[in-house]
């Protein structure tokens, strides 16, 4: 199957590419080579584009009721779920993912799929308050061939978020995943003709950013681009949007996320236990994850003791093992990059309470134990760049306005945790914190129903909810006149 995945999706088929150029790759589960993906470049590109374009004007997806589309979209959904062992076993081989929570990537994918699927036909239009000698409609019509260019740390989900609104509204997709796990995305491309998906609707292009993700957010004939990734490649995407065509573009972007822990928060086991699950779940490779703690010194020792013990649980495993909850970083390269923060960290005054070292190296993988740095202030590495590793940065406040400060004192704004047992600071710090999400005492932020997406450097439009239509449709003003 693995040896399969290897060539561009275009046109309902693996095809041969425009290139002899490829790119090797390695599993982080123990560092031993995958089969070599094509680096597909221009030549590429421009014939999946060309794939969509024909397929947006001269199929019947876009002209389809909304209740069609939602057919073949849920048969999708329920074809991931049939083959979700043969998913899941991709996502682990390609970036690590433990396999239960590659497992669960799936399912939550499959379900993106058949809620964007059901909720299209949900989309009404307006009719304008015009004098009685006319009658004009408000619509929501599909933006026409779009791309989308997506991370490796949700080989699946990340496209999943992209593909269901976009194909759901009846736009035709290019989807460029991210090099280091590219095998879960075509194996969906393939699915989706099966359920019935008309050939060209759904492209996937294999390759570099700097090539593949590039010629997409420079072409001509791309309508409109949702990228999921650095801030820095983000900005890239802007310009390239306004030196071509000046293509909608929305940006899930980076993030340095706080845990703002009043002195007030009374279960410290509880603190620790979420905020562990939201910095090393995923291995610390999420952009929401609660990488700062923002700590009243007063509770500080305490919620530090408790974190120590918990991150015993997160030790990193086989992924493959069924009891795995935290595997390796993705690659040689993010391995190098944690490893270094941590010696910044050090340099820097931090002290590493747990953790801080690689770990099962005999095995050729990329493993780092769940690590906890205290003694940081804001103004450090560590507590201001976005590590992407299993390190949470502990800073300590004395007072309520101080510690809000502190936590709004960054360049993201993607996410935001608030721990307190007082329901008034509860509101007004939810108000305060400047974050596309805030999270009261913890929970579950994964939700289809909730907009996902950033203030400042973390973004531009949202991902998930009815809001994520916005991305890829435009309105249309049409005027009748009556006299």
């Amino acid at each position: 199957m693995i040896a399969r995945l290897n060539r561009p999706y275009i046109d309902g088929a693996f095809v041969d590419p425009q290139t002899d150029d490829t790119f090797a790759r390695v599993t982080p589960v123990n560092g031993q080579a995958l089969p070599s993906i094509a680096s597909c470049g221009d030549a590429d590109v421009d014939r999946a584009v060309a794939s969509a374009r024909r397929a947006f004007e001269t199929s019947d997806w876009r002209r389809r009721s909304p209740r069609e589309r939602k057919r073949v979209l849920q048969r999708l959904s329920a074809l991931m779920l049939e083959h979700k062992d043969e998913l899941g076993a991709l996502i682990t081989a390609d970036m690590g993912k433990p396999i239960a929570t590659a497992t669960w990537e799936v399912e939550f994918s499959a379900e993106v799929f058949e809620w964007f699927g059901e909720s299209v036909d949900h989309l009404f239009g307006d009719v304008a308050p015009l004098g009685y000698d006319a009658h004009a409609t408000i619509t929501r019509e599909p933006i026409g061939v779009a791309a989308a260019v997506t991370p490796w740390n949700f080989p699946l989900l990340m496209p999943s978020v992209k593909l269901a609104p976009a194909l759901a509204s009846g736009n035709t997709v290019v989807l460029k995943p991210a090099e280091q796990s590219p095998l879960a995305a075509l194996r969906l491309a393939e699915l989706a003709t099966e359920a019935g998906l008309p050939d060209g609707v759904l492209n996937v292009v294999t390759g570099l950013g700097e090539t593949a993700g590039k010629a997409l957010a420079l072409h001509m004939d791309v309508d409109a681009l949702g990228f999921t990734g650095s801030t820095a490649v983000g900005r890239l995407i802007m310009k390239y949007a306004a030196e071509s065509n000046l293509k909608k573009v929305s940006l899930e972007l980076g993030g340095k996320s706080p845990a703002l822990v009043l002195a007030d928060a009374a279960d410290h086991e509880m603190v620790a236990s979420k905020t562990a699950e939201a910095i090393f779940g995923n291995t610390g490779q999420m952009c929401d994850s609660s990488s700062r703690m923002v700590v009243h010194e007063s509770i500080a020792d305490s919620v530090i003791e408790q974190l120590n013990i918990v991150a015993g649980r997160w030790q990193p495993l086989d992924p493959f093992d069924p009891s795995a909850v935290m595997g390796p970083v993705v690659d040689k390269s993010q391995y190098d990059r944690v490893l270094g923060y941590l010696d910044i960290g050090r340099q820097e005054g931090a002290q590493v309470t747990v953790g801080g070292n690689a770990t099962m190296v005999e095995t050729g993988g990329f493993y780092i134990e769940p690590t906890v740095l205290r003694n940081v202030t804001n103004d450090m590495r560590v507590a201001r760049e976005e590590i992407f590793g299993p390190v949470l940065s502990v800073i300590t406040f004395s007072d309520d306005e101080e510690g809000l400060r502190i936590a709004n004192d960054t360049n993201y704004g993607l996410a935001a945790t608030v721990w307190t047992n007082d329901i008034r600071k509860a509101h007004r710090m939810a108000r305060e914190l400047r974050a596309g999400a805030v999270l009261v005492n913890g929970d579950e932020l994964f939700d289809v129903t909730l907009p996902h997406g950033g203030f400042k450097e973390s973004g531009i439009g949202r991902d998930y909810s009815h809001y994520a239509f916005d991305n890829w449709t435009q309105l249309k003003a049409t005027y009748i006149n009556l006299a």
